[in-house]
């Protein structure tokens, strides 16, 4: 159980880190750019994915006239198939953990409040947070770390408290700026060294993330191990 001595923060990333949309979401922006020229690849798509839709569909259109058809395109497939996206094995069990043992365990995601609100609702999911985050919140977006300053400041806790928890290079370099470390989930792509040495330490598969998160839980401020 979590001493009262020193209050522990979890803030997590949502896409990729506890709900599993990524095949959907690569899905959905090549249905959306597929008709006005050759849609980049996924490794392409996921650079861009860091704030609200129609921002990643900017960066990612050759020609900026397509994005209101194209966002007319990505939310029609979106609704079509939001139904796809649940949370990982052992996700909803982890924050049943962290509730239990009264965390502070906030979101802070790029995608938009109003998908967002969605995905939390249609898995019972928004009871677990204090404090969500959202990429339309603020003009900023990953990796500026605005939103998780917020959090921080919103909640009263310490960046050496805190543990930030997320799938992508952008998460790695927010968490770095403020000083808070960074949990990064791989899913088994390249990741740069620079990247490497920035996060406090790197798994494969979410899953793993959910066990150090536990194990941190358990002891409530021991440190977590480092990578050679």
């Amino acid at each position: 159980m979590l001493t009262h001595s020193k209050r522990l923060g979890l803030v997590f990333d949502l896409d990729g880190t506890l709900v599993n949309s990524m095949p959907m979401v690569l899905a959905s922006f090549t249905h959306a750019i597929k008709v006005f020229q050759n849609p980049p690849s996924p490794p392409e798509i996921f650079s861009k994915l860091t704030g609200p839709a129609e921002s990643c569909l900017r960066n990612l259109l050759a020609d900026e006239r397509n994005l209101p058809e194209a966002m007319n395109r990505l939310i029609d497939y979106n609704d079509r198939n939001h139904h796809q996206i649940i949370p990982f094995d052992g996700a909803v069990e982890m924050l049943e953990s962290l509730l239990r043992n009264r965390a502070d365990v906030s979101l802070w995601t790029g995608r938009d409040r109003a998908t967002t609100m969605e995905i939390l609702d249609n898995h019972q999911l928004l009871p677990y947070f204090q404090k969500v985050v959202c990429g339309d919140d603020f003009p900023s977006h990953k990796p500026d770390p605005e939103g998780l300053a917020h959090i921080l400041d919103d909640l009263s806790l310490k960046n050496s408290d805190v543990l930030f928890v997320g799938d992508a290079d952008v998460d790695v370099l927010a968490g770095h700026a403020l000083g808070v470390p960074t949990l990064l989930i791989r899913h088994e792509r390249a990741v740069s060294e620079n990247i490497r040495k920035l996060c406090r330490d790197w798994v494969e598969s979410p899953r793993q993330a959910y066990d150090i998160v536990l194990a941190r839980v358990s002891t409530s401020i021991a440190p977590m191990p480092v990578r050679d």
